[in-house]
């Protein structure tokens, strides 16, 4: 009788164990993918964006100095790291990253700076947009609700009949890249309380749902085209920020970029590095699972191997871009972003 019992027992344990390790991932092993080198590879990287920022907010020298898109992304890695606008480690340099940005932002909402390097000005209103919508979300400031009022306005506004958005601000065409930029700008100053349509959100999603291919990959415009890799991560996260967390669109991108996890091969094969991953990550961290599982610890492995001695990463726009990019990317376990957050 007795033995029968602690039979019983010794498999519930066994089960319940298990079971439990399978609901608490990721975040439970969260801190244990955050390495050493991993820690070092961050601090490092935090550093060199410290030394990059001019006084008025931006970063680094050269055509792309004043480029919004650069700067929000850089407060961004910042935020990751748990300072908040003027407090932590990096308080005083977020608080930077705002006035720059708020200084960038046109009397009708648009944030940008001419000839500020970047092709299409509406991703730098999107990261810039974000970036406001996050900070703004921890300090509340009377200052940055109304820029960032206008700034959410203007994407509104602009957002084509398809449903989407491109290079600039006005509706015309549209492509998933810069669409994905405004859904998350939207999703950021929702969550922060701000008004956005749901009309805008419904389209939104139709337009993304239009432009994923049979293979699960996603299509550049809606006109057709082939899938690649980093557009496909990118149509993954803008339908987990248009609110659609699971359904046959979900599951086949993410098996379509299961193809893709890194494996040390090298950058200069693959196009849009920076951007591809900071979505990917984004997109495995909300499917956690196996996703995860898989695909952070390659990605870490391989962003720790190719930081530089000056705790950079080389990117063919920006160093700081890049550094940016990569910091996002190895903090994602840390779970302080908002718009990061499940």
């Amino acid at each position: 009788m007795h033995t029968k019992f602690y039979r019983i027992l010794i498999v519930w344990i066994i089960t319940y164990s298990v079971s439990a390790q399978d609901t608490v991932d990721p975040e439970r092993s969260a801190a244990e993918m955050l390495t050493p080198a991993t820690d070092r590879a961050i601090t490092l990287g935090l550093k060199y964006l410290v030394s990059r920022q001019n006084e008025d907010g931006s970063f680094g020298m050269g055509g792309f100095r004043s480029n919004v898109a650069i700067c929000g992304l850089a407060g961004l890695s910042m935020v990751a790291s748990g300072s908040t606008p003027g407090r932590g480690s990096y308080g005083s340099q977020i608080d930077r990253c705002v006035r720059y940005i708020l200084n960038s932002c046109d009397e009708d909402g648009f944030i940008h700076v001419p000839d500020d390097g970047m092709r299409g000005p509406m991703y730098g209103h999107g990261f810039a947009t974000l970036f406001l919508a996050e900070v703004y979300g921890m300090a509340l400031d009377p200052l940055v609700r109304v820029r960032l009022s206008k700034a959410v306005e203007r994407i509104i506004d602009t957002q084509n009949d398809e449903g989407g958005w491109r290079y600039q601000p006005e509706r015309a065409d549209a492509d998933i890249s810069v669409t994905i930029c405004q859904v998350m700008a939207l999703r950021a100053a929702k969550n922060a309380g701000l008004y956005v349509p749901s009309e805008t959100i419904d389209r939104c999603i139709d337009y993304v749902e239009r432009s994923q291919n049979p293979d699960g990959g996603f299509m550049y415009m809606i006109h057709g085209g082939p899938s690649e890799f980093p557009r496909s991560a990118a149509g993954v996260v803008a339908l987990y920020s248009a609110g659609i967390y699971e359904g046959e669109g979900i599951a086949s991108g993410l098996e379509y970029l299961m193809r893709f996890v890194p494996r040390g091969e090298p950058m200069r094969r693959q196009s849009h590095y920076f951007y591809g991953h900071y979505y990917a990550i984004q997109a495995m961290w909300q499917a956690g699972g196996k996703y995860w599982r898989t695909w952070y610890p390659a990605i870490r492995d391989e962003l720790v191997t190719r930081q530089l001695k000056d705790g950079s990463w080389l990117m063919a726009i920006s160093s700081e871009y890049g550094t940016a990019m990569a910091t996002i990317i190895l903090q994602m376990p840390n779970n302080q972003l908002p718009i990061f957050q499940r």
